[in-house]
């Protein structure tokens, strides 16, 4: 019996680092859920890429040395809230 039990713990040691690497939280099957979660932060970051570039634009349209006319009246107007009586307001759906 004592002979065996030396043997019989490596075993076990063997079976339990064999299992966690298939099984545990960095375990092959952990790979797809790594994939996934890869593909989902891919796309949030396009988001947030697609984002930027529309800010970098207007910041762009701000330059105070040469600054858009159009972009700078849009911004008064909504950060003041004027509009003179004689102008139209026409709502766009976004």
């Amino acid at each position: 019996m004592r002979r065996a039990a030396l043997p019989a713990a490596g075993l076990v040691l063997i079976v339990f680092f064999g299992a966690y690497a298939v099984l545990g939280r960095n375990g092959v099957l952990a790979y797809g859920d790594y994939q996934r979660q890869l593909a989902a932060r891919e796309r949030e970051y396009a988001q947030l890429d697609q984002r930027r570039a529309v800010l970098r634009n207007r910041v762009a349209l701000l330059d105070p040395d040469h600054a858009n006319p159009d972009m700078v009246d849009e911004m008064t107007r909504k950060e003041l809230n004027v509009v003179h009586p004689d102008e139209v307001v026409v709502p766009l759906k976004r």
